[in-house]
């Protein structure tokens, strides 16, 4: 088993810091993790940028599952940051983040100021349609998102949430977690990554409906020489209905990737993973407000007017 010397600090820090006081742990927690945050950034190579539910770890076990195959190396844990510089040492590091909410915004406030310490590295970054994002992290937040994560975002609040009793529409409508925080991320990035060569839009819509042909531009992107057969393989081998099944069989060894309640659905990471689920679930007013907010407010750069179908393209190309 290959560990993460990032990973095992990111937890010390956590460990250090529960004893003192809430007010004090959240501070000190913020300050360590930013600093942490620095770190990864200037040791990496790649960085991938994705909010909750955007297909962002699907996409890390499909890369995951690529590396093992060209490069001999494990495929079980799912990188996150140096696993796969730790195996093999010409393999890059990668910085995964949301990038501008709490401690990560460190990482907009970069990008805002061009500095010199984004030179040199690509950036990868993951749109989703906010709308199937949002249902989605409705339950990941209320289900699955850690006690401390859910302290960090909470603290910076504009208005507070109760994850208990909070319900599905009031979390859409929800201005620091729902739709109108979803829009403004997307919006934040268009921006900042708009004309950088370095960078790459990259939509779940496409990798969902042309898998294969996203995984090959990704690879170009990234700089890796993987083959054709090689994708094809990670594409059947990372097949939702074989996602599934390595989920309830534990088969990762990340603790996020395991199965905590095989008893509730909702507590599965893989769901449902189908482009416009949303407009299955919300009821008919909801989905109008939805539609109207993302016409009006989100850039339409990523191509999620409210009437679209289906996209069959990435957002660059």
């Amino acid at each position: 088993m290959v560990l993460s010397i990032d990973r095992g600090l990111h937890w010390a820090i956590l460990v250090l810091t529960a004893p003192f006081p809430r007010s004090i742990r959240v501070r000190l927690r913020y300050r360590l993790l930013k600093r942490l945050q620095l770190r990864l950034l200037d040791r990496a190579s790649v960085m991938m940028i994705r909010h909750p539910k955007t297909g962002g770890t699907w996409l890390r076990t499909m890369l995951t599952h690529l590396y093992a195959q060209h490069y001999g190396i494990g495929h079980r844990r799912v990188f996150k940051s140096d696993e796969l510089h730790r195996q093999n040492k010409r393999l890059p590091r990668w910085a995964i983040t949301n990038g501008l909410a709490s401690w990560e915004r460190v990482v907009a406030e970069l990008f805002q100021q061009q500095s010199p310490r984004l030179d040199g590295k690509k950036t990868l970054f993951i749109a989703r349609h906010p709308g199937d994002i949002v249902v989605s992290w409705y339950i990941q937040y209320t289900k699955r998102t850690k006690a401390f994560k859910r302290e960090l975002l909470e603290w910076e609040a504009t208005r507070p949430i109760d994850r208990e009793n909070i319900s599905r529409e009031a979390f859409i409508r929800h201005p620091d977690f729902g739709l109108p925080w979803l829009i403004r991320y997307h919006n934040f990035w268009a921006a900042m990554l708009k004309d950088r060569p370095d960078a790459l839009i990259i939509r779940y819509e496409d990798l969902r409906l042309d898998t294969a042909n996203t995984l090959a531009r990704i690879a170009g992107f990234i700089g890796e020489p993987f083959t054709a057969e090689e994708i094809a393989a990670t594409v059947e081998f990372t097949d939702f209905d074989n996602m599934r099944k390595l989920e309830k069989d534990n088969y990762f060894q990340n603790n996020s990737l395991k199965l905590r309640n095989p008893n509730d659905p909702e507590m599965r990471k893989v769901r449902r993973a189908k482009v416009g689920a949303f407009r299955d679930d919300l009821g008919p007013d909801l989905l109008d407000w939805i539609d109207q907010t993302l016409n009006e407010e989100l850039d339409p750069v990523f191509g999620y007017g409210p009437l679209a179908e289906p996209p069959q393209r990435s957002a660059n190309g």
